[in-house]
């Protein structure tokens, strides 16, 4: 992909330097790599056990041939045809909190692309320690009001994206445009974090 030209040599090297990790890569992660590889992030860290399935076309970063392959593959075939140059270590993993902190030791920024509160505790207990910077997220369920998404600082080191309350269940789906939304603002806290911009 050709260099972006709306930026300068300066910011186009910081971008392609920057090694992002990635911890799931469902509807958040998957769309959220996406947007940091047409950014000019070249070097990703993604970890994800699952593999791509029906239910997951709705919103996130896959095709219906890639059903039943392992996301974090599907991901890397999808992300170097934007890239061919991008290095991605694609990590068939679980993560726990030993693996986590061994995965992401290296990284510049954490973005947490779980689903269940559990993982993202997880991660924020795991990595908060180590002086990682983090992005996460939480309350994206839904549809409409997208105003009520928004980023929130916690701390020097961790930022939220989401309205902090709309939580997946039975009358409340994950739909494309809100997980987007939150998918994009998580690459973009990323951007601005890396290139020294205001969030």
């Amino acid at each position: 992909m050709s260099a972006n030209p709306y930026l300068t040599s300066d910011e186009r090297t910081i971008l392609e330097k920057a090694r992002i990790g990635i911890a799931g890569a469902g509807g958040l992660g998957s769309n959220c790599a996406m947007h940091l590889v047409r950014a000019g992030v070249r070097h990703l860290v993604v970890a994800d056990f699952d593999v791509v399935n029906e239910s997951n076309l709705n919103r996130q970063f896959f095709f219906r041939d890639q059903l039943g392959q392992k996301k974090v593959a599907a991901l890397k075939d999808n992300l170097l045809r934007i890239e061919p140059e991008l290095d991605m270590q694609a990590l068939d993993v679980r993560l726990d909190a030993a693996a986590t902190r061994e995965i992401f030791k290296d990284c510049d920024i954490v973005v947490e692309a779980f689903d269940t509160v559990d993982s993202k505790e997880m991660i924020l207990a795991t990595l908060m320690p180590m002086g990682v910077r983090l992005v996460t997220a939480s309350g994206l369920a839904g549809w409409g009001r997208s105003n009520a998404i928004r980023l929130r600082r916690l701390g020097s080191r961790v930022v939220a994206v989401g309205d902090g309350e709309t939580s997946v269940g039975a009358t409340c789906a994950p739909v494309s445009p809100r997980v987007g939304i939150a998918a994009a603002m998580e690459a973009n806290a990323v951007v601005a974090w890396l290139l020294g911009h205001d969030f």
